[in-house]
């Protein structure tokens, strides 16, 4: 694999399990959980994370639990979930919103099969929007099964349609070209700070 996102792909076969780490301290907790699980497990590594962060790991063992996504920043305004390399650009993009007054909860999910729908569903009950963030092309993603899945069991608590950010629908370029392909931290804020507006917007109609 080179700079194809395979988690759709891999999580589509029944009896595996997919992770995917953003740091090294999750890399190292769930390359572990994985080697112990019963199950097979394919275990991704974005190669866009190998010199984007440092972290401090411990040295002993420890175990991230396989199905267990991260509320990495808990927030009221919207959802956002993420995983791999998009939580690097999520990061960015939270940097400046929360200085732009919108608040957001941001999820790694960490675990694309099995999901963690106890999470998301909390999250999605008290926020009411939704934003996923993915890596790989549109048509026939991850996002698109969060979504579909999110409408099933949650649409009763969805202010507004869930949306998805997601590379494009072609070939993925050579590295040089990567940032003309993957989602960004531009087009997170752009979004994001959309729903901001749209929620004002029903507030004051609320308020009339």
């Amino acid at each position: 694999m080179h700079s194809e996102a395979m988690e759709a792909m891999y999580a589509h076969i029944p009896g595996l399990k997919v992770v995917i780490p953003s740091t090294p301290y999750d890399a190292k907790g769930l390359m572990i959980s994985a080697i112990e699980d019963n199950d097979p497990v394919i275990f991704q590594e974005p190669k866009r994370l190998y010199r984007a962060m440092k972290q401090e790991v411990p040295d002993g063992l420890y175990r991230i639990p396989i199905g267990k996504a991260k509320v990495e920043k808990e927030g009221r305004d919207m959802t956002v979930i993420a995983w791999g390399a998009m939580m690097h650009v999520c990061r960015k993009s939270l940097e400046y919103l929360e200085k732009d007054h919108l608040n957001i909860e941001l999820i790694d999910l960490r675990s694309i099969y099995p999901l963690d729908w106890d999470t998301i569903t909390a999250s999605i009950k008290k926020t009411g929007r939704l934003l996923v963030v993915q890596e790989g092309p549109k048509s026939f993603g991850v996002a698109a099964e969060l979504i579909a899945m999110v409408n099933e069991k949650c649409f009763e608590y969805l202010e507004a349609p869930p949306m998805r950010l997601c590379g494009n629908d072609t070939i993925p370029p050579l590295p040089r070209s990567e940032d003309l392909y993957c989602p960004t931290p531009s087009a997170c804020i752009t979004i994001a700070a959309g729903s901001r507006t749209i929620r004002c917007k029903e507030s004051r109609k609320v308020h009339q």
